[in-house]
């Protein structure tokens, strides 16, 4: 890694913390100001450490690196600007593996002084990292080893105070289940691919930061301008109130609406009970709201569950734990829930590791095992899971991909490249699928929620979701529209690094955040210059799965679950239709000319060096031909 004196930046401090469990040795780095500049933050700035640094590593090896990465936004009064990017190579799937969330770890790693932390090696005993400015302590977390994540959290603020940020793993992550998660502020998860099991082979529970210094911004007045009149357009959008009401859950009735709610592990889209996990349910439910830091749009609804405790829901929790799963009681939903936030594991690759399970116990080939609708039997099985307890238990803890090449179950195994599906049924939506197939970590949502365009309605229109005369097309316009969402979900939002949701739920003018990042940097970032940053990491986090998988890649990587194209729906006006092989090759291939890359999914040598990764070329020849 190249090592530079940054001393005069705005926006971002150029130095990365640097902690080695194996050694206990704690420096500083600084990085060039160029890849600032080029990389921006979070996502990008995780992207070019991984490239670097973690070369053919065994994800569960203390040779790879859990990386910690802010943005500029973050510790800043920005909309939504308090999450933070959490990323390793995948033990999960194999490839690169990252993940959002919102905590006040965020706030106070910037204002400690860092852009990032990068924990590497193991430590031989259970610590957890304290970070007080420059002080950076390694300390015991042998009395912490074996409890939840609420507890951990809530016993290392009663040490070190409620003003620090917290970022702690549950059983699962000790245990190194494949989707375990980190988990901050008692239900905020980030690293679907399995960060959390990462963090749990280095034998980190968790780290603990308090920052006190001021970050430096190169015009404060225009900050605080334009963040104050952005804030204001938020809380004065139509779609406001309604949002403040439901969030995300909205989005159950919706999706049930148009057929494309997981239900029973997506053999279909519709849910008979649907009406009895949405947000309308839940807001009778409802006992209190949580947000992220500088958030004036909280997502974070709060229920009691059927055993009393709070619980924070949102759309994709009672999709994968509700329907998916044939559970239609929201206040059983909550339990499962909890307990995936308590035990540390991502719910959407435990509801769809469960409903594999239900379908194959199900269809004869799995002889125990819950069954859909059974809320007990689900419950146990996530408890089994979390602990590894059981042959059962420890098979489901390494997620449906795995489990489909031992039992043989591939034609319902719900997957893109080994990261589990989120909260929507593809069956007639390609370019949705098209999302999920060529999604930079796998089969998830955030970065191209296109199906709202696809369907020409969304959630947060109106109090009622809206029925359209929809027609299945593979128009080549819809390739354009997953990279153009790529473009600002997956990578402007994921560098800066800030929450989409104000610009998707409530319409904020996305103008505002060039504005901001240059009166944060002082660096003027027109439309182009942030579209080709986003290109520049797709296709840098493109080139590191190429890589780590030896060049022994196809375009079939990029495709959806075969059950979207051999099944049909079982209800609704598009009973038994299903997505045709054929027309989604020819809509991938779109995509790929469109990014520039090769009939296999490969980054071109000519767009490698278009977006200024020509350091990615010598290694990508030594594994593959580049066209």
């Amino acid at each position: 890694m190249n090592v530079k004196m940054v001393d005069s930046m705005y926006g971002w401090w150029g130095r990365i913390l640097r902690v080695n469990l194996t050694t206990g040795e704690v420096k500083v780095q600084e990085y060039p100001e160029e890849v600032a500049k080029k990389f921006i933050g979070g996502r990008g700035l995780a992207a070019w450490i991984l490239w670097n640094e973690a070369r053919g590593v065994e994800p569960l090896s203390p040779e790879n690196k859990l990386i910690f990465a802010a943005g500029p936004f973050n510790g800043l009064p920005t909309p939504s600007g308090g999450k933070l990017v959490v990323a390793a190579k995948s033990p999960l799937t194999g490839g690169y593996g990252d993940g959002n969330l919102g905590t006040m770890a965020s706030v106070h790693l910037r204002r400690a002084g860092y852009d990032a932390l990068v924990v590497e090696g193991k430590a031989k005993k259970p610590v957890y990292i304290y970070i007080e400015d420059d002080n950076v302590s390694i300390l015991s977390a042998e009395g912490l080893w074996g409890k939840t994540t609420f507890e951990t959290e809530r016993e290392l603020k009663e040490i070190h105070g409620k003003n620090v940020g917290v970022l702690t793993i549950g059983p699962a992550g000790e245990n190194l289940v494949k989707y375990a998660v980190v988990i901050s502020q008692e239900g905020r998860a980030a690293g679907r691919p399995g960060m959390g099991a990462v963090m749990g082979s280095k034998k980190l529970k968790a780290v603990v930061i308090r920052g006190t210094k001021e970050i430096p911004v190169a015009d404060k007045e225009e900050l605080k301008k334009l963040s104050q009149e952005a804030y204001n357009e938020i809380l004065n959008s139509p779609g406001y109130p309604f949002w403040k009401r439901q969030g995300t859950m909205a989005a159950v009735e919706w999706c049930n609406t148009n057929y494309a709610l997981p239900t029973r592990n997506f053999s279909d889209g519709y849910f008979e009970f649907a009406r009895s996990i949405d947000g309308y349910t839940m807001e009778g439910m409802k006992v209190q709201q949580r947000g992220c830091p500088y958030c004036n749009m909280p997502c974070g609804n709060v229920v009691l569950d059927a055993e009393g405790q709070e619980s924070e829901l949102d759309y994709e929790n009672v999709a994968l734990l509700g329907s998916n799963l044939g559970i239609g009681k929201l206040n059983e939903v909550s339990v499962l829930n909890r307990i995936a936030d308590e035990m540390g594991m991502d719910t959407i690759s435990l509801g769809v590791s469960i409903a594999h399970v239900m379908e194959a116990v199900e269809r004869g080939i799995l002889k125990e095992g819950p069954t859909f609708g059974d809320f007990k039997g689900a419950k146990q099985l996530a408890l089994d899971i979390a602990y590894r307890k059981g042959e059962l238990g420890n098979l489901a803890a390494e997620g449906v991909k795995a489990m489909a090449e031992k039992l043989g179950t591939h034609d319902f195994a719900m997957h893109v490249k080994g990261l589990e599906v989120s909260g929507y049924n593809c069956y007639i939506y390609p370019a949705m699928a098209l999302a999920y197939g060529t999604s930079a970590i796998g089969a998830h949502h955030k970065e191209a929620w296109v199906i709202a365009w696809e369907i020409g309605t969304a959630p947060i229109e109106g109090e009622k979701a809206e029925k359209v005369e929809y027609k299945i097309s593979y128009d080549p316009i819809k390739a354009q529209k997953v990279v153009e969402l790529q473009r600002l979900r997956g990578g402007l939002f994921e560098m800066l690094t800030a929450c989409r949701l104000p610009w998707v739920e409530v319409g904020l003018s996305l103008d505002y955040y060039p504005k901001l990042l240059k009166a944060i940097t002082g660096v003027t970032y027109t439309w182009d210059d942030l579209y080709k940053a986003a290109d520049r990491v797709y296709s840098l986090i493109r080139a590191y799965w190429v890589r780590e998988f030896n060049g022994k890649w196809d375009r079939k990587m990029d495709y959806p679950p075969k059950r979207w194209f051999t099944e049909g729906l079982k209800s609704g006006p598009h009973k038994g239709e299903h997505l045709d092989e054929k027309k989604y090759d020819e809509l991938l291939s779109e995509y790929y000319r469109i990014r520039g890359w090769d009939e296999r999914g490969i980054p071109k040598k000519e767009t490698l060096k278009e977006l200024d990764l020509d350091f990615v070329i010598p290694e990508l020849e030594k594994v593959t031909n580049l066209e």
